[in-house]
């Protein structure tokens, strides 16, 4: 009686045969290796069903002597070989997102699982058609990380996504930002973006400034919104109301706060109206620093400037930055540690919880440096 498999054959080629004579070795060529069928090396390899020592030791043995490559994307079908998660990110250029790509990383090693970082480069399409991909590459899990500007028909593809995902018994991890809606099935892992930002601003504000501009705004960009909010709201709860607010510039490299600043102080002569800045974050507040400079004008004695992320450029900064240190690290090993956790829980009868939305929010703080000081005395 012939044996089944309970294993992939993995990369057996056309005919059973593939690879023959081109240098590439099969699962049929461990067998023959070995001396066992290829039901026992199928066996052996995806370790989902018991064979004896000898032969284990003899197939081993034909893998190692013909260099034999496992097929990785037959494994996962079977579901044999180790999963994995999956990490989606802007740009890996940016302390932020690594933060969290290296904490996903990090917390996926820990637990026996394969970690893949993919960057769209600030492309919506392509960050939807990532999603995509490591839905039919069955991704255990697929952590998305960051704010964007969201419309109606990218709400409407990503709520397609995490159905697909959950449907195929996966998870859409939102990592550092929050649902477009409260009844798509994912996982939000944030921090408290606005408190931040309000804190930031507070801070300012105690400080004597009520002349305070936003600098590197991105309409509907949902990370950069709940910043405003923020400082919105801090303008209010300490009196200042709307007719304080002061929004300008757009984007958040170094050269966009760079430029906008050089513009806003070309406007006024280089004599500003606002006593401080929050840029919308530390590469905006840095370019900001460098062309208040370049008009004569020192931080923070003549303009108080904060920033937010706390990368690593802040602390270098002349003079350095006070800002809002974001738990990045930390926000990436949490996704993975919460996502796991949710799926080991099970409903009654054994099946898998119904896959509803969760969210989990880490807290932000402030890391006060000195690029802020009291206003400066009125002009004569």
């Amino acid at each position: 009686m012939a044996e089944r498999s309970s294993g992939p054959e993995l990369d057996p080629g056309p005919g059973g045969r593939a690879g023959r004579g081109s240098g590439r070795s099969t699962i049929r060529d461990v067998a023959d290796r070995a001396g066992v069928s290829v039901a026992t090396v199928s066996r052996v390899l995806a370790g989902n069903h018991p064979t004896s020592a000898a032969a284990r030791a003899k197939v081993l043995r034909a893998v190692k002597d013909l260099d034999y490559v496992i097929d990785g994307r037959a494994r996962a079908l079977a579901g044999t070989g180790p999963k994995t998660i999956a990490v989606v990110v802007s740009s890996v250029d940016s302390a932020f997102y690594t933060g969290i790509a290296q904490g996903v990383e990090q917390e996926a090693a820990a637990r026996g699982r394969l970690c893949l970082v993919c960057s769209h480069g600030g492309d919506e399409a392509r960050e939807l058609a990532l999603l995509q991909m490591m839905r039919e590459q069955r991704a255990e899990f697929v952590v998305l990380v960051g704010g964007v500007v969201e419309d109606e028909r990218y709400r409407a593809r990503l709520a397609q996504y995490a159905h697909s995902l959950a449907a195929a018994g996966s998870r859409l991890v939102l990592c550092g930002r929050s649902a477009p809606s409260p009844d798509m099935p994912v996982l939000v892992v944030e921090y408290d973006n606005e408190a931040g930002a309000y804190a930031v601003v507070s801070h300012l504000l105690s400080a004597g400034h009520r002349d305070i501009l936003f600098l590197g705004a991105l309409p509907g960009h949902s990370t950069i919104e709940q910043r405003i909010s923020g400082y919105r709201r801090a303008l209010a709860d300490h009196g200042a109301g709307a007719a304080a607010e002061r929004i300008a510039g757009v984007g958040l490299r170094r050269a966009d706060g760079h430029a906008a600043m050089r513009q806003l102080l070309a406007d006024c002569g280089g004599r500003p109206e606002f006593t401080a800045v929050f840029a919308g974050d530390d590469h905006v507040a840095a370019g900001a620093m460098a062309a208040l400079r370049e008009y004569g004008l020192r931080t923070p004695g003549d303009v108080s400037v904060v920033g937010y992320n706390n990368d690593g450029l802040a602390q270098d900064l002349n003079p350095p930055l006070t800002t809002v240190n974001i738990p990045s690290y930390e926000l990436g090993r949490e996704s993975v540690r919460l996502a796991l956790a949710e799926k080991a829980v099970r409903v009654p009868g054994g099946g898998p919880r119904v896959s509803v939305q969760s969210r989990h929010l880490l807290g932000t703080h402030l890391v006060l440096r000195e690029s802020v000081g009291p206003p400066p005395a009125p002009r004569g």
